[in-house]
């Protein structure tokens, strides 16, 4: 496929599996302009998380703290950041037949979207457990996270169909 045409069946196809990656680099893009405000508090750019005032909400105590600093000693929404964009970049990625076109990349976009669904539940378990209090845009992020994994696992099972029947006709 040309990139004119794939320029065009990205923009103009309503496959269900195409319609459900578009979704997929909605939430992903929406969840790396969450983790970008995080990130502006977090590299002291933004003097606190913008937030509404809930009860228990405290999002200047759960990106502030020293957990949100020790992976590779950078703060956790700036990698987040580049993590969403991964993904956005895996579900826009090829054609709209890309369990047979392309299956690995719908394969592993569906495997990232379950580890980050994973991810987003430790998280929510986490943030009240270990600090009696949530970051509102955080939560918010954990369930756009979660929305993503279940649009992105019937490509991705039928990208793994797809690689199975190539290899038994080998």
């Amino acid at each position: 496929m040309s990139p004119e045409e794939l320029g065009r069946a990205l923009r103009e196809d309503d496959g269900p599996f195409l319609k459900n990656r578009r979704w997929i680099v909605t939430l992903s893009l929406f969840n790396v302009a969450v983790m970008g405000i995080i990130s502006l508090f977090q590299m002291g750019i933004l003097k606190h998380v913008p937030e509404i005032p809930l009860p228990g909400e405290d999002g200047d105590k759960i990106n502030g703290s020293p957990q949100a600093y020790e992976l590779l000693q950078t703060p956790d929404a700036v990698l987040a950041v580049g993590s969403y964009a991964a993904t956005a970049g895996l579900a826009a990625m090829g054609p709209p037949d890309r369990a047979k076109a392309l299956p690995l990349a719908a394969f592993f976009m569906g495997v990232k979207a379950i580890a980050d669904a994973a991810f987003a539940i430790k998280l929510l378990i986490d943030q009240p457990v270990k600090y009696s209090a949530y970051c509102a845009l955080c939560v918010t992020g954990a369930l756009g996270t979660l929305a993503a994994a279940p649009l992105a696992w019937p490509e991705a099972r039928a990208a793994w169909d797809h690689i199975r029947e190539s290899k038994s006709n080998e």
